[in-house]
């Protein structure tokens, strides 16, 4: 891809900040869809196509040949979903006035099933980060970080931007900032309080140091607020011990996953999760409908295996 054109590098720019500031879109959203529509006015700019009268055609030859980098159905519907967005936003600029992405179809991305661990598994991987000799404190914090985690369905990225305010010990719930910086607030479960207790009373003062001013709730080992890779490596290294196959994202998955086997209503479920929609949270009824449709397969006289 070539160098893109100063006055569209403009243009991208100011379409980030409508994302942020006018549509409140979650800033790892922003970066996808301004990479997306940064490529896209290069291949206009490149073919001589002004992004005023661009047609409905032209877009989908763009996207046809975005197709041929072998994305997915569901990545080259999130392509269609930025572009859209982008359109959009030059017709609330009045740049032009007609969306040419509202008269092609959408693809159809397919059904992807979140991925839960039972709760023993989940117990597993806690049981593993107790068991570890580490002077340090950090499995200390990482039991804690995990607990609440999964106590309280988060996103890796919530749990990052966690400041010791959110945490409201004697109301036993946390406050948390999801996409679109919508609040919502959360139980805290036993263990993950208990978790927490040992971690804010032995551990988050030593690590915190000389930055007696950083009210991030987890820190890392220099005292500043933890970054979500490291978090990933984290879990990932303490799983492996475990011998359980899952990623700190199924800590999520599993919470959902949990609560609707336990008998959890799934607009309670929405809630907790912080879903806007609760067709997202609905994915996750698809996953229990799996777990009955196997249990037929294997156990009843009339089902067939999956290996059959």
């Amino acid at each position: 891809m070539s160098t893109i054109h100063p006055v569209d590098f403009a243009l991208v720019e100011d379409y980030k900040d409508y994302l942020s500031i006018e549509r409140r879109v979650a800033s790892s959203t922003v970066q996808v869809y301004a990479s997306e529509t940064t490529r896209y006015v290069t291949f206009l700019r490149n073919n001589n196509l002004p992004i005023e009268t661009v047609s409905p055609s032209e877009v989908v030859n763009y996207l046809i040949k975005r197709s041929q980098d072998n994305i997915s159905s569901r990545t080259q519907a999130k392509n269609m979903s930025a572009l859209r967005s982008f359109h959009r936003f030059l017709c609330d600029s009045e740049v032009r006035a007609d969306n040419p992405l509202d008269t092609i179809e959408m693809p159809k991305a397919g059904l992807v099933l979140p991925k839960s661990v039972p709760y023993e598994a989940v117990n597993h991987i806690l049981a593993v980060i107790d068991a570890q000799d580490d002077p340090s404190g950090l499995a200390v914090r990482d039991k804690a970080l995990f607990e609440l985690i999964y106590s309280c369905g988060l996103r890796v990225s919530e749990a990052c931007a966690l400041q010791l305010s959110d945490y409201r010990e004697k109301e036993k719930v946390l406050r948390v900032l999801g996409k679109g910086n919508k609040e919502r607030l959360v139980p805290v479960g036993d263990y993950a309080q208990e978790a927490l207790k040992l971690y804010l009373e032995t551990v988050r003062p030593k690590l915190k140091g000389s930055h007696i001013h950083e009210q991030a709730l987890f820190l890392g080992r220099r005292g500043k607020p933890l970054s979500r890779a490291l978090v990933w490596k984290r879990f990932k290294s303490y799983a492996s011990l475990a011998g359980v196959d899952a990623k700190v994202h199924t800590l999520r998955h599993s919470f959902a996953s949990h609560l609707l086997r336990g008998g959890a209503d799934l607009r309670s479920v929405q809630e907790l999760l912080g879903h806007s929609d609760i067709r997202t949270t609905q994915v996750y009824t698809h996953t229990e409908t799996e777990d009955l449709l196997q249990a037929y397969r294997t156990f009843h006289p009339d089902g067939e295996p999956d290996s059959m």
